[in-house]
């Protein structure tokens, strides 16, 4: 199984792509596929069927997956940064490189 660096729930930066520079909060992670799905980020139009017949079909816009690469974990003080790991009585947390908030 592949290890990820993002987790769901994180902020992130998108750094390469269409949509670079732009900010987004995490919604799923595959890392399977090393891919993740960012909110506002990665939109594409689908096309979908009403299936119940009372509900109504269309096209909608939806996030779709992108490579994990492409983000990078978003420290509201600094900008993008790579995570460090701080041990705490025991207990480890992500905290940023460069001012050392924690993400």
């Amino acid at each position: 199984m592949n290890k990820l660096h993002v987790k769901t729930g994180d902020t992130v930066i998108v750094i390469s792509g269409d949509d670079k520079g732009k900010t987004g909060k995490v919604l799923e992670v595959s890392p399977k596929e090393g891919k993740v799905i960012v909110e506002g980020v990665n939109i594409v139009k689908k096309h979908v069927k009403p299936r119940p017949p009372q509900e109504s079909g269309g096209i909608i816009e939806a996030p779709a997956a992108m490579y994990a690469s492409k983000v990078q974990l978003y420290c509201k003080k600094c900008g993008a940064t790579r995570p460090a790991a701080k041990i705490e009585n025991g207990k480890k947390t992500r905290v940023c490189t460069k001012c050392g908030a924690e993400l």
